[in-house]
């Protein structure tokens, strides 16, 4: 059964002994985020910090911060299952016939419930502020000492397409100026930025309508994050995630629909043309973002839950919650990226390349220059676009195991004719690329030569015990009880 919200989430997290209840007084700014990096890092379990200081409202932390958690949260034994799900879905086919036909109608039921339900009213709204409300009654963190602020960093947001009315919902961060006010960080690339680039085009002074959900089932928070193309509805993926629809009520001030079991909904509006500084902020690099020009989020109205819970997340110095969040995408997105790169093997985005900095890839290599060929359809691939370092090893090594992919790359490339350089576009937090938003990118060939390569001598084998004396020494080695 899919999780109905955040409370029942929390639930399983504490059943599972995954959560820890944290009564001592801690301090929103700085406090926190030390206690939750010190837990991730230690490998501990989900923080509720039941007693926030100037605070009446819980705030949860590190609830996807391990393997083990993302699993909980999707409720699958291995991530893997989704990806199977996924290839199940990708490669259904409506089958000849009437009487296939009508075998399949269960299937496309299934489907057809992966689509949100619109319900007439929600949790999220049992408390509705018109008036007197202040984001300054919420535990919203300044994560570290170099932050231009308190910041919202685990927010749903939702705008539409001024232009074919699709809903989007992503995760920006919000840099919080005032009781009513914060930044929007919209970076160039992202779908919010698209519309509110749509928007403007059309020459007018309007408000753009935006939505800021907080809390929910960890299905629909976590859909927030995945990189879908625009035309896809989180929403609905969210449906297929957690195998039963995304219940959405509509808001009470904007025309935009918000998940109705979220804790707490923030509606208002971004003015056309206004910018504020925003940042700095301790980014995911373990770098501070600088600061920049963003749009400004005006607060009109606030709903929440009664005994609402707010969720909030850390980024900083690797690996940390995000880290866990983004390898569950590489496993449930692996089986999308196969679909158009059939001899991709694997892949691995090790917790010190920050998703975007490097990418390691093994493919079944079929002729030559084919790891150039994966390393440029890679970087046309949606965000994929943004990884600095791709590197392509053959399918016998385990991506996964980064020694391995160390030791086996770098004895086997001849730098000036392995590595390829290219420039392109870059992930906005890039701070060591020429310019904001473009710079360039490196790809390793890091597979065997062939002679159809240029490379005519002998490629020589891997050092491996024989299977005959391993298996010998076993009984020696039990002998000797080593």
């Amino acid at each position: 059964m899919a999780y109905t919200d955040l409370r029942d989430f929390i639930r399983a997290l504490e059943k599972r002994k995954q959560l820890r209840r944290i009564t001592e007084p801690i301090d929103p700014v700085l406090e926190i985020t030390e206690f939750a990096d010190r837990a991730v890092k230690s490998g501990g379990p989900a923080l509720l910090f039941e007693n926030p200081v100037g605070s009446k409202i819980p705030a949860l932390l590190n609830a996807f911060a391990s393997d083990e958690r993302m699993r909980i949260a999707l409720e699958v034994d291995s991530l893997d299952d989704i990806a199977a799900r996924i290839v199940e879905l990708i490669e259904f086919r409506m089958p000849e016939g009437m009487l296939g036909k009508l075998k399949m109608l269960p299937r496309l039921a299934e489907v057809g419930a992966f689509f949100p339900k619109i319900v007439s009213k929600g949790p999220c709204q049992e408390i509705v502020k018109r008036e007197n409300f202040s984001l300054a009654d919420y535990p919203i963190l300044k994560c570290w000492p170099d932050d231009g602020g308190r910041f919202i960093t685990l927010p749903l947001v939702f705008s539409r397409n001024p232009i074919s009315g699709k809903r989007n919902c992503g995760m920006y961060r919000m840099h919080v100026y005032d009781e009513r006010t914060t930044g929007m960080h919209w970076q160039t690339h992202k779908q919010g930025a698209d519309h509110y680039r749509q928007l403007q085009a059309q020459g007018k002074d309007l408000r753009m309508p935006v939505a800021v959900a907080l809390g929910g089932d960890p299905a629909t928070m976590f859909s927030s994050i995945l990189p879908l193309p625009p035309e896809l509805d989180e929403m609905m993926i969210a449906g297929f995630l957690r195998s039963s629809p995304v219940e959405m009520v509509k808001c009470q001030t904007v025309d935009l629909e918000v998940p109705a079991q979220s804790e707490i909904v923030l509606e208002g509006y971004v003015q056309l043309g206004e910018l504020r500084t925003e940042g700095p902020f301790g980014d995911h690099t373990g770098f501070y973002s600088l600061e920049d020009e963003y749009p400004v989020f005006h607060i009109t109205c606030i709903t929440e839950r009664e005994h609402p819970i707010y969720p909030a997340t850390i980024v900083g110095p690797p690996p940390m919650e995000d880290f866990w969040m983004g390898k569950a995408i590489e496993r449930i997105f692996l089986p999308l990226m196969r679909l158009q790169l059939p001899e991709v093997r694997d892949i691995c985005l090790p917790a010190e390349g920050v998703f975007h900095n490097l990418i390691l890839v093994s493919i079944r290599k079929a002729y030559p220059g084919h790891a150039r060929k994966v390393m440029s359809a890679i970087w046309g691939l949606g965000q994929a676009m943004f990884s600095k370092c791709i590197v392509v090893v053959d399918e016998d090594v385990d991506v996964h195991n980064v020694s391995e992919v160390a030791w086996k790359a770098l004895n086997n490339i001849d730098p000036e004719r392995d590595i390829q350089f290219t420039l392109g576009p870059v992930d906005s937090l890039d701070h060591a690329s020429r310019l904001i938003n473009f710079g360039s990118k490196m790809g390793v060939d890091a597979t065997k030569k062939w002679a159809g390569e240029g490379f005519t001598r002998r490629w020589p084998e891997v050092i491996r015990m024989s299977e005959a004396v391993k298996q010998r020494v076993d009984q020696l080695w039990r002998a000797a009880k080593m």
